[in-house]
């Protein structure tokens, strides 16, 4: 290489370093201004320069130091992202001398941004030693104040008392020592130290607030009005919230009701929502102010209470019940307080006001009688149970829950609960009769009659006693019970004495004693007004006399009955124009029955007249109109039992002219629609003699053997049995006579006596009590021709079927009752048994039809008008007709008794919560609580109506209250029960939105 080149090389180089070496010099000189500028707080200029010179360091410790101090400018210049520049220089330079300036400052950068947790984290991490004793009382109150805020409350106190003298931060760091007391419930320590920091002159850290809120629960409470009010006006809304609470409350306790009533009114809620104390205060304070309904509205928003509280709340929620005159809350809220077991003496005063207030109104839950009971059970030594054994007695009837009292009444010797239980028994007993219950009613009457100790219910129950026997059949016993009842003193201010000669005169006239019979009807003639029973009077009375042979007579009562123009006269025309042939004045007894038949085309006596209007005929040898009669009867009546009669009339009559083919057609027609009958049997014969006359026995023996009765009717062994039967049935002796009427058809089942067995064996063990096996027996009676059986058979059978629930039969044979029915007593049976039966197979137009067909009729006997209606009433309501409903229960509620009194009362209150009439719907309820609680179906269901009327009226306590009580009382409605569940799940949904003590339950 040339040497000049060599030389020209060197003095580049040395060229170049020493340019090097002066940047350098210079980069140095640059940070040195940068960091003379951060010292003066120079933070933006400084940033820009340290960031100038930043990439021509190469010194790992001065770009270390930059880092820094850009982090530190950026903080102190609240750039965004400082605290991760901050956070990255730790980070990459953990070894750093500036590294725990870092964590101080980055926590303090958190610091001031109030971002405690973060600040907590850093300040966590500062090493103190290193710190200026300014730096180190900042870090000391910062670090303590995060902990503060974060509630390390343990940690915070430490660091605080580290600043608790200094001049800077010690009048902060004693309040907040103080606040943490507080929080402690160390309020006399805090008290202190907040009456130093005001002395240092702090304001508006609500010392005040605290102050006041310490001596509430320090129980200094006319200190903590007095700092409360102070504070009041400076406060923001939520502290403004709690001073009115600390005042309100302050002021309660000191019994200061009309002053607390304000700030209490204005306090918030934690969280917007009251919980059942404050409810219980405000509702007290009102209740000492006088001011009942406010403190009704307050208390019932305390729900779900199980505590001391809530059992005071609802004590006295109950006395302002009562002083406005609510009385079926106030037994709900006393029952309540009498289950709680907070305050055994606000208990015992609930039960006794629970007790009282039941035997006054009423209960639902229950019986009257166990009400009391229990009370004097429960507190034997009270001084008020001799007035609750007193109301007991009265409870007896008053609460109309008979056969729960009887059951405690029974057994007693004392005489008080003998006459009650003679009393109670005679009241069940008569509930029983109305709802057809006659075999227990009777058991009650006995019961009833086995004290006798007072008159006037000896009376009555003999007399209604009687009225079951009657009702049972048992004529016999029913005269007893009537003659009885009319040989006593103290029946004749009865009204049940006025007719007692009509029961009499009627069960004599039903055993056939009808010389009796007429004697007493007689008697009731001559003091009954113008009634449908007077009328029915005069009709048995002709009957009686023309049962005697007294024709003339006879048909002076019938003609009594028919001059009584306002009721229907059809059967009493009848037996007049009937009784004419027993006088010799056929002339007038055809006439009569033509006109009977003209008149009333409709009756149910027309085929009797036809067949009465034949006979007269043929007597008066008017041959063809006497054909032309019984042939209106085989045209137009084929269910009569004269329809086998008038056959066998005709027959006879072209007998007797030796018309022997229509004879002989008249009589096979007899035999083979009606075979087993008396008339079959002497058709048989008649047809015997004709083939004997025409010469034809071969064809009568061919005919005869055709015929499966003829001859067992020819059997002496057949009538040997029936008449052994026959005779231990005359003779009374039942269990020999079931037997033998029983071997009788099981020898001869179509026997010439089979229908009377069938009939007699019926009755025989109805009677006796085994009704379903008495079943078959009135099926077969009324499944042969019509005949004097027919009518009462179908009216037993109807029974069978309504009992058993086979309304499908049941209506077959009413329906055939109804038509073929002679007494107009069971062609009402057969109505209003068609209305009910048509209801429950839900075909409610032909309910509704027989309702209003009854109505129609002249009747006087309010219990089946009372039936009628409310089948009126149920079945517009199936068919959705609410409006008559509503106008058919009323009707009925105007009448009716027992069962059908309470579900009137039911549906008055139905109506009138569907009205939004809530306190009338209430009303209703109260009346069918008190009472015919014993009906419980409509009980519990108006109970439900009672909760939906007070959940409507905005009374959440009475409401979920008496939910409560439905699910808890009565399980055995589960339709019901769900309906309360849901209801009682909403109601509380709604109070948890204001009330923070409610529960919801979450399943």
């Amino acid at each position: 290489m040339p040497k000049i080149l060599l030389t020209l090389i060197l003095f580049a180089f040395v060229s170049a370093q020493s340019q090097q070496t002066q940047r350098f010099v210079d980069v140095l000189g640059e940070y040195q201004e940068a960091l003379h500028l951060y010292e003066q707080n120079q933070f933006d200029a400084s940033s820009k320069a340290f960031r100038k010179i930043y990439s021509e360091l190469d010194s790992d410790q001065l770009k270390a130091n930059v880092d820094y101090y850009l982090a530190k400018c950026a903080i102190e210049l609240n750039q965004p992202g400082a605290d991760e520049l901050m956070e990255n220089f730790i980070l990459n330079n953990p070894t750093s001398l500036k590294t725990n300036k870092a964590y101080l400052e980055v926590g303090n950068y958190y610091f001031q941004n109030r971002d405690f947790l973060k600040a907590n984290k850093w300040l966590s991490k500062v090493n103190t030693s290193s710190l200026s004793r300014n730096e180190l009382k900042t870090y000391q109150f910062n670090y303590a104040y995060t902990n503060f805020r974060l509630k390390n409350y343990q940690k915070a106190q430490q660091l605080f008392e580290n600043v608790r003298n200094d001049k800077e931060y010690g009048a902060q760091a004693k309040y907040y020592i103080g606040f943490i007391a507080y929080e402690e419930n160390e309020y006399e320590s805090a008290s202190e130290l907040f009456d130093q920091v005001k002395r240092e002159g702090i304001r508006g850290n609500n010392i005040s607030y605290f102050q006041s809120d310490m001596n509430f629960k320090l129980g200094n409470f006319e200190k903590a009005i007095e700092l409360g009010k102070e504070q009041l006006p400076k406060s923001n809304a939520h502290e403004r919230s709690q001073l009115n609470k600390i005042i309100g409350e302050s002021y309660f306790n000191l019994k200061q009701y009309s002053n607390a009533i304000h700030y209490l009114k204005e306090y918030r809620g934690d969280r917007g929502k009251w919980n059942n104390t404050d409810y219980y205060q405000l509702g007290y304070a009102y209740y000492e102010t006088g001011d009942y309904e406010s403190a009704v509205e307050e208390f019932s928003k305390i729900i779900d209470g199980k505590d001391f509280v809530a059992q005071n709340a609802y004590y006295h929620l109950a006395k302002a019940y009562l002083r406005t005159d609510k009385k079926t809350q106030a037994l709900n809220a006393f029952k309540n307080v009498s289950e709680m077991n907070f305050d055994d003496e606000l208990k015992k005063d609930a039960f006794l006001n629970y007790a009282k207030l039941s035997y006054e109104i009423g209960n639902s839950y229950q019986s009257v009688p166990e009400v009391l009971q229990t009370y004097i059970e429960t507190y034997p030594d009270s001084k008020e149970v001799d007035v609750v054994k007193n109301l007991l007695i009265d409870s007896y009837l008053t609460s109309k829950n008979y056969l729960k009292a009887i059951s405690m009444l029974e057994g007693s010797k004392a005489y008080d609960n003998k006459l009650a239980l003679q009393k109670v028994a005679y009241y069940y007993a008569i509930e029983l009769f109305k709802d057809n219950q006659l075999i227990e009613a009777k058991q009650y009457f006995n019961t009833s009659l086995a004290q006798r100790l007072d008159p006037e219910y000896t009376a009555k129950a003999t007399f209604w006693k009687a009225e079951v026997d009657y009702a049972l059949g048992d004529y016999e016993m029913a005269l007893v019970g009537y003659k009885e009842f009319k040989g006593m003193t103290s029946a004749k201010k009865l009204p049940e004495y006025y007719s007692i000669d009509y029961n009499i005169a009627y069960s004599y006239f039903k055993t056939k004693n009808y010389r009796l019979a007429a004697s007493f009807f007689e008697d009731f003639i001559k003091v009954e007004r113008p009634s449908q029973r007077l009328h029915d009077a005069y009709v048995r009375l002709g009957d009686a006399r023309f049962a005697l042979g007294q024709y003339w007579p006879a048909m002076e009562a019938y003609n009594s009955a028919i001059a009584m123009r306002n009721y229907k006269s059809d059967y009493a025309f009848f037996q007049k124009a009937y009784s004419y042939g027993f006088v010799d004045r056929n002339e007038q007894k055809m006439e009569s029955l033509n006109a009977f038949i003209n008149k009333y085309p409709n009756s149910i006596y027309v085929d009797d007249a036809l067949y009465e209007l034949g006979n007269t005929y043929v007597a008066e040898n008017k041959d063809q109109q006497g054909i032309k009669a019984y042939q209106r009867i085989i045209s137009n009546y084929k269910q009569s039992l004269y329809y086998p009669k008038a056959l066998s009339k005709q027959a006879l009559i072209y007998f007797n002219k030796e018309n022997y083919n229509e004879a002989l057609s008249k009589f096979k027609q007899l035999v083979s629609e009606f075979p087993n009958t008396e008339e079959a049997l002497q058709a048989v014969q008649t047809v015997r003699l004709i083939y004997i006359e025409l010469n034809e026995i071969d064809q009568y023996a061919s005919w005869v053997n055709t015929l499966d009765f003829v001859e067992v009717a020819d059997s002496d062994i057949e009538e040997a049995t029936y008449e052994a039967a026959e005779n231990k049935f005359l003779n009374n002796d039942t269990q020999k006579a079931i037997s033998g009427f029983k071997t009788y058809l099981k020898e001869f089942p179509n026997g010439r006596n089979s229908l009377n067995s069938n009939f007699y064996l019926a009755q025989l063990l109805y009677n006796e009590g085994n009704v379903q096996e008495s079943l078959p027996y009135y099926v077969a009676v009324i499944n042969r021709s019509s005949n004097e059986y027919t009518e009462e058979s179908l009216r037993r059978l109807s029974q069978i079927y309504l009992s058993n629930e086979n309304y499908d039969e049941a209506i077959k044979t009413l329906s055939r009752l109804e038509t073929e029915a002679s007494f107009s007593q069971n062609i009402l049976f057969a109505q209003s048994n068609l209305m009910k039966a048509y209801y429950e197979i839900e075909n409610f137009d032909e309910a509704i039809a027989y309702a209003e067909l009854i109505l129609s009729k002249n009747i006087s006997d309010e219990e089946i008008l009372s039936d009628a209606k409310i089948f009126i009433a149920r079945a517009s309501l199936q068919v959705g007709d609410e409006e008559r409903a509503e106008s058919a229960y009323e009707e009925v509620s105007e009448m009716a008794t027992g069962k059908l009194k309470a579900e009137a009362l039911y549906y008055d209150a139905y109506f009138k919560n569907k009205s939004e009439d809530y306190e009338a719907s209430t009303a209703a309820v109260q009346d069918l609580t008190k009472n015919y609680s014993r009906y419980r179906e409509f009980g519990v269901k108006g109970l439900l109506l009672m909760a939906k009327n007070f959940n409507a009226l905005g009374d959440n306590y009475q409401a979920t209250y008496i939910l409560e009580n439905i699910i808890k009382n009565f399980q055995s409605y589960p339709e019901i029960i769900s309906e309360a569940e849901d209801l009682l799940q909403s109601i509380k949904a709604d109070a948890a939105e204001t009330n923070s003590s409610v529960e919801i339950d979450q399943n």
